[in-house]
């Protein structure tokens, strides 16, 4: 009894073509290497003018009344509060804003409108800050905020956030949108089955299956806000320095602001004792509360992230 051999075939694949998925592996693989050698470089070249600071200045210097660090007055609280004041009086703004168009592009916009608004809204997310710092200094400055508060200077930490919250909204209505769509029609058409119109099926049922997402845009527009420059350095004053003050409308230097006044003629800073050092300080600084958000965004995706 004779037995028929099976036939055999060759699984390895198209030599030619394993050659190049390794090569495109290898590419992304270098890419990817690249941009961690890239942030760790800027680590280590901000930390090194940064210990030099940190290690030479008097700790006195570090809490004064203002940030004057060309008379040597390095105040890190009146930074950390302009810049935190800014970045709420921004995210005040664009929350509300953002979420709402979010809410309205996903569930309530036809196709028509959406096909519009939704690049209307990713336009006004490409415009330079530095248009947006202008439109701040010539109207929000004079029209609103002086209109409102009659006490106001021409350059205030409340028109630099109320630009600031402009630039952002559209970051936090585009996330939250995508996180919207994304939830499964049949959870929506299940709260339909049960009795619940639209505004509920959206407070009640869209909104917390998306929660991760919109959260996420909520940090990353935070961060956003917190490394704005040319916003809060035109339209809040303060750029040869800054007292320390709670009130928005008052002058305020935030971080960013900070580093690109002192920065401009570094040349010139570099004789000014430990003031070009400190340049590297506040961008170190800078860098860690950014990449601690980032993380904290990370955490909050990976908890509440639901699989459908």
């Amino acid at each position: 009894m004779t037995t028929r051999s099976q036939p055999t075939f060759d699984l390895s694949g198209n030599p030619k073509r394993l050659r190049r998925e390794t090569r495109v592996k290898v590419l992304f693989m270098l890419a990817g290497f690249t941009s961690i050698a890239i942030s760790a470089l800027i680590v280590v070249s901000l930390v090194g003018e940064a210990w030099t600071f940190i290690s030479q200045v008097d700790v006195s210097e570090l809490f004064t009344l203002g940030w004057f660090p060309r008379r040597g007055l390095f105040d890190i609280p009146t930074l950390l509060i302009a810049t935190f004041i800014i970045a709420g009086i921004g995210m005040l703004v664009a929350v509300p804003l953002g979420l709402g168009g979010a809410a309205y592009l996903s569930e309530y916009a036809s196709p028509r409108a959406r096909h519009w608004m939704k690049p209307a809204l990713e336009v006004l997310a490409g415009i330079p800050s530095v248009v947006l710092g202008f439109w701040a200094l010539s109207f929000i400055s004079p029209q609103i905020v002086q209109r409102a508060f009659s006490s106001a200077k021409p350059f205030t930490m409340l028109a630099a956030g109320l630009g600031v919250g402009v630039l952002i909204t559209p970051l936090v209505a585009t996330v939250s949108e995508d996180a919207m769509r994304a939830v499964p029609v049949d959870l929506r058409e299940a709260s339909y089955g049960l009795g619940a119109n639209k505004s509920t099926t959206v407070r009640k049922v869209v909104f917390p299956a998306s929660i991760s997402g919109v959260v996420a845009s909520m940090i990353l527009a935070l961060s956003r806000a917190i490394g704005e420059t040319m916003i809060v350095f035109m339209a809040a004053g303060a750029v040869g320095g800054a007292l320390r003050t709670w009130n928005p409308l008052d002058p305020g230097q935030t971080m960013t602001a900070a580093v690109a006044s002192l920065a401009t003629g570094s040349d010139q800073v570099a004789g000014e004792g430990l003031a070009f050092q400190s340049l590297f300080f506040v961008g170190l600084l800078l860098f860690l509360i950014t990449l601690v958000l980032n993380w904290f965004s990370n955490r909050i995706v990976r908890k509440y992230r639901e699989a459908y």
